[in-house]
């Protein structure tokens, strides 16, 4: 299983991003899936989740700036952030919990995208 995230780069504050993530490989079910980021000197820390059937969580940091969704098909799940501050730079990471046989699910990770926003 792997996944791959995209989208980061580096955005002016007040500006947007959207960062897409896809699984791949032997996938049977995928649970909850999220993002993370991880700041120089911080702990890794939850954005967001949605679950398979869509319902969301969202950390006050960037909740009603943040939109997290998923297509179950397309095995995906992006997040768009908009009106970025300094602060939401980070090492972006999506993970998914991945299902195997039976009720038991495996978490895997992508490598993580650089977001900066410059002041």
């Amino acid at each position: 299983v792997q996944l791959v995230e995209s989208g980061g780069g580096l955005v002016q504050t007040g500006g947007s991003l959207r960062l897409s993530c896809a699984a791949s490989g032997n996938i049977p079910k995928i649970g909850v899936m999220g993002w993370y980021r991880q700041a120089p000197g911080n702990r890794r820390e939850l954005v967001a989740t949605v679950t398979s059937s869509g319902h969301t969580n969202y950390a006050g940091s960037v909740k009603l700036r943040a939109t997290i969704s998923r297509d179950n098909a397309k095995k995906t799940v992006s997040l768009q952030v908009n009106r970025l501050k300094p602060e939401d730079t980070a090492v972006y990471y999506c993970d998914a919990e991945i299902g195997t046989n039976g009720n038991s699910y495996t978490i895997y990770w992508g490598q993580g995208t650089q977001v900066a926003v410059s002041s």
